[in-house]
């Protein structure tokens, strides 16, 4: 059996309609489907309550944790009744937070971020940062290595240093069917990025703008090709 191919679909809307839709419009048997929420769904008003009682999917809860190692570990217990099977936290939290965050985590998947696909060599000289972004993902990556973190969040640019360091899943966002970028400047294709080997793709607007199950089918040819 061919092995499927596998997307976390970004749910990023306040709008409890317009997430049913999405989830609604993206069942498919062609692909193994996840649903990426992050803090704009989490912090509005009924975000928190809806994925309380989301079952049978794959939930990836985007919080990107980064504070001090108590308010790290003590958030994720507030969020432990949510079942939530994916949970980003900043490798720049620091090792200390990371190791306590994973101590506690149970069955949900620590995930480190790595640096924000937003951000390219000028944004880190920008913020202070004296590496580029080949030298400090995989400086990253090995604290998150070192923490026992399962799975790794960073572009589709930096996947084949990673995957020579760490061994577990790779979860790529940044993802394009073209080379318009909007917000994010670090995008490849999401065949491009299966080949440099990332697991999951993370994938929002080319799928939920417009007509989603038309743009779902668009993936799926644009993968097959």
């Amino acid at each position: 059996m061919m092995k499927k191919n596998k997307i976390f679909i970004a749910c990023d809307s306040t709008n409890i309609s317009r997430i049913k839709k999405i989830l609604r419009e993206t069942q498919n048997t062609k692909l193994k489907v996840g649903y990426k929420f992050g803090l704009e769904f989490l912090n509005s008003k009924y975000g928190r309550n809806f994925l309380s009682k989301l079952k049978n999917k794959i939930i990836f809860a985007d919080l990107k944790i980064h504070d001090i190692p108590n308010t790290c570990v003590s958030t994720i217990k507030a969020i432990k009744d949510l079942k939530i099977d994916y949970l980003t936290i900043h490798i720049s939290s620091g090792i200390e937070a990371l190791k306590a965050c994973k101590k506690i985590s149970g069955k949900t998947k620590l995930i480190g971020v790595t640096t924000l696909t937003s951000l390219n060599n000028k944004s880190l000289k920008e913020i202070g940062y004296s590496k580029n972004i080949y030298q400090l993902v995989s400086h990253q990556v090995k604290l998150a290595k070192k923490a026992n973190l399962d799975a790794i969040v960073c572009s589709a640019y930096e996947v084949k240093i990673i995957k020579k360091l760490f061994k577990k899943e790779i979860i790529t966002p940044g993802i394009r069917f073209d080379t318009r970028s909007d917000d994010q400047k670090r995008v490849v294709t999401p065949k491009q990025a299966y080949k440099n080997g990332s697991d999951w793709l993370v994938i929002g607007r080319p799928i939920t703008k417009g007509n989603i199950k038309k743009n779902l089918q668009t993936l799926i040819d644009h993968l097959s090709q």
